[in-house]
């Protein structure tokens, strides 16, 4: 047990140098003779210890202290109890950090440690293999050189890392990698890569389907509704049940025809390869073709419409993509809300954004429906979606369009109220802007 020095023992000690002082210049009768020794003495002692402890420290492989006495006992056991306590540091630092790696090992996704310059630090087993890593050797390479696709550099320098990226595997060009990368500590990275070649692949089968099934029922259902627009002209009309079942043929192959053009749509949108910012889109031309649109749709309905559009707000993106995304949400409201009610579609400034709004005062929706609406056929009320000819992919294809222009849908209904449908665009999309911003 490591006890200190007290303030007892010092001046004990003390008393002790003054008592030699005072013996010794007792016995050769010069006092001021006798404290020059003994100066010497403390002085030749004190830089012995001093020697022995450097040597103890620097060049001795023996952990315990030597054996001394008097104040030196009390500096060699403190210097030794810290020796001790910085070794037991040391040993949970160093099972702590063998536990981080062995954790590190075990996930099922490829991990590298990069630094502020982008140097490697570390990487897990897994990113030796999945990246074509070589450890150690390419320990403080740039992670750039190493991952050296388009797109990977691209999204890597950019900095924004706030969604995934997906590009070929660097080993193997037939599988596919998702890489994350998050900040964390003092300027370090964490990168993690994922093979979802299966899941990719599966995407794509699934997109390839709809696709290919989509435009292969486009043939029959045109023919077959051909066919039943000729057959009312004939003597078929002349009995009642044939001319009722004529006319549910008919409005559930109009009804097929619509479910195939929207997942055609769909499908356009997900595999679209456009890049938003090479074009302009004229948003207030835009509205106001959707708006005579909808005013030919209203007359069923009689509702009262009214467009507020800042006629000089434009933005980057692809224009039959937000003309779709926008005219779903304007004619959603239209045929959703009750007769005679109140639609009122924004497009206007708010600070560097841009806010497209459409505010209805129909019968709102229930709150435990509204993290669902964006799904495929999801329908809050499924026979009055069927009575309107909906198809249940609208507002799916809203979803899809603003995540392609780095938006997303928001709403906030209230039932028996109305509902709010809006999305807002970032200052990166509108070029009056962007414009400023680069001058």
């Amino acid at each position: 047990m490591y006890y200190p020095l007290s303030l007892k023992k010092s001046i004990g000690i003390l008393i002790v140098f003054l008592l030699a002082w005072l013996v010794i210049g007792s016995w050769v009768n010069d006092y001021l003779l006798s404290f020059a020794m003994t100066m010497a003495g403390l002085m030749l002692f004190n830089y012995y210890q001093l020697f022995r402890l450097n040597h103890w420290i620097w060049h001795s492989k023996r952990l315990s202290p030597p054996t001394v006495y008097g104040a030196w006992e009390y500096i060699y056991e403190g210097v030794y109890f810290l020796q001790r306590r910085n070794r037991a540091k040391r040993k949970e630092l160093g099972e702590l950090v063998k536990r981080f790696r062995q954790g590190a090992e075990a996930l099922p996704d490829a991990v590298v440690i990069i630094d502020s310059d982008a140097t490697i630090l570390w990487c897990n087993r897994l990113a030796r293999l999945e990246l074509g890593i070589q450890w150690p050797t390419d320990l403080g390479l740039r992670i750039d050189n190493l991952l050296r696709h388009p797109l990977f550099v691209e999204y890597f320098n950019q900095g924004d890392f706030s969604y995934p990226i997906e590009v070929p595997s660097p080993i193997n060009q037939n599988k596919t990698n998702e890489y994350r990368i998050m900040p964390y500590g003092d300027d370090n990275l964490l990168l993690i890569s994922r093979d979802v070649t299966r899941v990719s692949q599966l995407e794509d089968m699934r997109r390839d389907f709809v696709a290919n099934v989509s435009h292969e029922m486009r043939t029959p259902l045109t023919v077959i509704s051909g066919y039943l627009e000729m057959l009312p002209d004939s003597a078929v009309n002349a009995d009642p049940f044939a001319g009722k079942a004529l006319h549910e043929m008919s409005e559930q192959t109009k009804r097929m025809q619509h479910l195939i053009e929207d997942l055609l749509v769909l499908s356009r949108i997900e595999s679209s390869s456009e890049r938003i910012y090479e074009n302009i889109v004229q948003i207030p031309n835009m509205l106001a073709q959707i708006e005579q649109e909808a005013v030919r749709l209203n007359k069923e309905h009689g509702h009262s419409i009214h467009f507020h559009v800042d006629k000089s707000l434009t933005m980057f993106g692809v224009e039959t993509e937000i003309r779709s995304a926008c005219s779903n949400l304007i004619f959603n409201a239209i045929n959703y809300t009750p007769a005679n009610g109140q639609i009122d579609v924004h497009w206007y400034r708010e600070g560097d954004n841009a806010v497209f709004k459409v505010i209805d005062n129909g019968d709102g929706i229930e709150e435990k429906h509204l993290l669902r609406l964006t799904e495929r056929f999801y329908r809050v009320d499924k026979a009055r979606s069927r009575k309107t000819g909906g198809s249940g992919l609208g507002l799916s294809i809203v979803k899809h369009v603003l995540n392609h222009h780095n938006s997303m849908l928001k709403i906030k209904s209230i039932v028996g109220v109305g509902s709010e449908f809006y999305f807002i665009i970032g200052p990166e999309l509108l070029p009056e802007v962007v414009m400023d911003t680069s001058s």
